[in-house]
């Protein structure tokens, strides 16, 4: 007699992928063969499940990135709106990204690590104004 299988691996694993159905991993990790996941070989289950955590570690650490850029995108702009820049009006932010002293490029194009340097530039322009006007 088969021993059972717990298939908790393999619906954690699944919730962490958007858009993925049991039946056509199934299907595509046993070649066709089956689309039931107690018909699974034990290798094929073991293999489906490694792939899908590579996939799911993957997506975490896309979203990881975005959401430090967006934290960076956001630093910026609040920096830009305490310099007087209309930050509701995209025009007017790619305008002033687009000085050379300043970025070089619209807002959009700039990278983590050239937002971290516009967020310093922008406070030490910011302190300058405001020692300026003491």
């Amino acid at each position: 007699m088969e021993a059972e299988r717990n298939y908790a691996r393999f619906y954690a694993l699944l919730d962490k992928l958007p858009g993925a159905d049991k039946e056509t991993l199934v299907y595509q990790f046993t070649n066709g063969r089956t689309s039931h996941l107690h018909l699974m070989d034990e290798c094929e289950y073991r293999s489906m499940c490694d792939e899908m955590q590579r996939v799911a570690g993957y997506d975490e650490r896309r979203e990881k990135y975005r959401r430090e850029m967006r934290k960076k995108r956001s630093a910026v702009l609040h920096q830009m709106q305490l310099l007087g820049i209309d930050t509701a009006d995209w025009n007017k932010v790619d305008g002033f990204c687009r000085d050379k002293r300043i970025a070089g490029k619209v807002f959009r194009e700039l990278d983590g690590n050239e937002l971290y340097l516009l967020l310093k530039k922008l406070r030490a322009i910011r302190r300058k104004r405001e020692t300026d006007k003491n």
